[in-house]
């Protein structure tokens, strides 16, 4: 699964980071989320899907 963020929408509400913690963190200056892994494998997937699906901004983007 192909993941993005779009920081220009990201409201660095942190939901993502709760989500999928192994996949999203936040920039420390300014809270915007950040990609830990692109592509993440099937062990993540439900969690990726969660954290897109919370995200108050639809920041989140996912191609498989």
């Amino acid at each position: 699964m192909k993941i993005t963020i779009d920081e220009e929408l990201c409201c660095a509400s942190g939901l993502c980071t709760v989500k999928a913690p192994d996949v999203f963190d936040q920039r420390e200056e300014d809270g915007i989320a950040v990609l830990l892994l692109a592509d993440a494998g099937p062990e993540h997937h439900e969690s990726v899907k969660e954290a897109a699906a919370v995200c108050p901004a639809v920041a989140i983007h996912l191609a498989e």
